[in-house]
């Protein structure tokens, strides 16, 4: 299974990486107040001990590596979430304030500048220290460099000519500066959110061995050395029974220390004591709790034993209960796209598919604004466009926002009508007219086509169901006919893959696996991976070549405009059917807990969360 596979299958399981919006790739910070943001202004119910938050994680969500350098298998959020807690990385790009953006204000970086010409950038250290005494140097970002270089294709990050191929040269001035060059000249949004976010300065006194009673040296300097040392972290990361007792795992930067990591998947994060960030812990001890499936974590919730939890959709309609119990509800809106892919190479529809007014007929079928409030239950918003809108950004343009095909039956059966389709003796739409006319059904559109589609969809989603039902319905209203083959997730995920029209396994029309959104972005939404031709998770084959070079220009141009472009094209092109995005999950939090302003990257940062006192 591919990378970009992996990656939406964790994108729809666990809601992996996402975010945007006002960037300050140029600016230089130093630290701010401590946040205070998110959280119930009510007080702490009686009984609650405010020293101590317990989480709930994702169902099935178990957290199992703990070196903050993620490899294939090991890419979780909660996994880099928990790692993030523990090693401070050089800086953040999240929403966990409020507003997404660069973060320099929680990390080792408190300056960051780009050079006049856009070529390098310069980082400075702030003046912290592991949690053995030892200062933080420019010398733990080398070994962080020098690891990922000589182990790139094993790193889970790592994507051919970007970090670390794309970085010329790399100057340590002093123990508190360093310098990148770059290889050509990048957008600065792209470049900070989902490159230089990577850089995490790792322990070098503790960790640059190749064994346990190896003695620290500089050997990560040579490639063969790099290879020994990071073979001996991620072997000792692969034995989760040792984590909390392991000596090298209690060399940490960040505002917690491990405490406890049981084989269930339960982690308990203690305040580090010798954090001199600015980022620290609100409180002594975090639980990250572990459920086999929502309803044993809604069963705890009931019982009040979570402060920090989350219930389905499908008991909205029961948040009072929830709200009786003293918690609040408050959906996590996710950095994530929902759609569901035309396959432009079937051979029996995809020609049909390629025209345009019969997806602009088709995508004006859905009732987007009503199935997001009431099947889902106001647990989902809706889509219309490329660049993920439940947060307001600047990569957004106007025409994806306004809509430019809302739910109107009329122009949809018009659209057909005008393009010589006519109803067949069952009601479903036959192409009557054949030809490239504008009164005609299109290139490709032979005479008799029928508009009878067959919508692959993701089972065991009520939410889902409900939401296919209504379609299907207002479908028939114009004359199409659906049908729906239902499977679990994975088979959907096997079944669904670019093909060739020849082949056997072309024979899918729509593919739908967005019960939890189909598409989580990193910071900066390009959509190179999902809609770029020849990519490959452009299941559909979808191409336009106005799109390629948009999408390619947004890498290297700063200017927003670039983005706003592609994002008003693909919302008027349509080369998937947009449908509601889901939230990353409907949180139901204590009353009196602050700092949980909840990041739209579907990470989480224990330190911030806290209680009214």
């Amino acid at each position: 299974m591919s990378n970009d596979r992996k990656r939406l299958r964790a994108g729809i399981a666990a809601g992996v990486t996402v975010f945007a919006l006002l960037l300050t790739g140029c600016a230089s910070g130093g630290a701010g107040e401590k946040p205070t943001t998110g959280g119930s202004a009510a007080a702490v119910p009686a009984g609650v001990d405010t020293n101590v938050v317990n989480y709930a994680l994702p169902p099935n969500a178990t957290p199992n590596w703990i070196l903050p350098v993620g490899i294939a298998g090991k890419m979780a959020t909660h996994n880099s979430s928990i790692a993030q807690s523990l090693w401070s990385p050089l800086m953040t790009f999240d929403g966990s304030k409020g507003e997404m953006k660069l973060d320099l204000e929680t990390g080792i970086a408190d300056k960051m500048e780009y050079s006049a010409d856009g070529t390098s950038v310069k980082f400075h250290l702030r003046d912290m220290h592991w949690s053995d005494g030892t200062a933080i140097t420019t010398r733990d970002v080398e070994f962080w460099f020098n690891l990922i270089k000589a182990n790139k294709e094993t790193w889970g990050g790592y994507k051919k000519g970007r970090l670390p191929d794309n970085i010329t040269d790399i100057k340590y001035s002093d123990e508190k500066n360093f310098t990148l060059t770059f290889d050509k000249v990048y957008n600065q949004d792209w470049m900070s959110s989902t490159q230089l976010t990577s850089i995490k300065p790792l322990p070098h006194h503790a960790w640059a061995k190749t064994g346990d009673d190896a003695k620290v040296g500089d050997e990560d300097r040579t490639v063969d050395g790099a290879k020994k040392i990071f073979e001996y972290l991620t072997k000792s990361s692969e034995d989760m029974s040792s984590y909390a007792t392991n000596p090298l795992w209690q060399a940490v930067s960040g505002p917690f220390t491990l405490k406890g990591f049981d084989n269930s998947g339960k982690v308990t994060l203690a305040k580090n004591e010798k954090y001199d960030g600015p980022d620290s812990a609100n409180v002594t001890t975090v639980n990250l709790l572990p459920f086999t499936s929502s309803d044993a974590e809604v069963n705890r919730l009931r019982a009040k034993g979570i402060d920090y939890g989350y219930i389905p959709t499908s008991l909205m309609d029961q948040k009072s209960q929830f709200e009786s119990l003293a918690y609040q509800i408050d959906p996590w809106k996710g950095w994530a796209v929902t759609y569901m892919p035309y396959n432009f190479n079937n051979p029996k529809m995809g020609s049909t598919f390629k025209q345009l007014y019969v997806r602009q007929a088709l995508q004006s079928a859905v009732d987007q604004p009503t199935i997001s409030k009431v099947v889902w239950k106001d647990g989902a918003n809706p889509v219309y466009g490329p660049v993920p809108q439940d947060i307001p950004s600047q990569f957004l343009s106007d025409t994806q926002k306004n809509n430019p095909y809302p739910f109107d039956l009329e122009k949809s059966k018009k659209l057909f009508a005008d393009h010589g389709w006519k109803a067949g003796s069952d009601g479903v739409l036959v192409c009557e007219s054949e030809g490239t006319a504008d009164n005609q059904c299109g290139e490709g559109v032979k005479a008799g086509t029928k508009m009878q589609l067959t919508m692959m969809v993701q089972s065991g989603s009520d939410e889902a169901d409900k939401q296919f039902a209504a379609m299907q319905s207002s479908f028939r209203d114009i004359g199409v006919g659906v049908t729906f083959d239902k499977a679990p997730l994975n088979t959907v995920l096997n079944r669904t893959a670019p093909c060739e029209s020849a082949s056997a396994d072309c024979n899918w029309e729509f593919s739908y696996f967005g019960a939890a959104g189909s598409w989580y972005f990193p910071a900066y939404p390009t959509g190179e991976r999902i809609f770029a031709t020849g990519a490959s998770v452009n299941f559909g084959n979808y191409s336009n070549t106005e799109a390629d070079k948009l999408m390619n220009d947004a890498l290297l141009t700063n200017d927003p405009a670039t983005m706003q472009k592609y994002s008003a094209l693909m919302a008027e092109q349509l080369p998937v059917m947009w449908l509601p995005n889901p939230v990353y999950q409907v949180s139901v939090i204590r009353d009196g807990m602050t700092g949980t302003t909840q990041d739209p990257t579907a990470n989480f940062f224990p330190q911030r969360w806290g209680w009214n006192k």
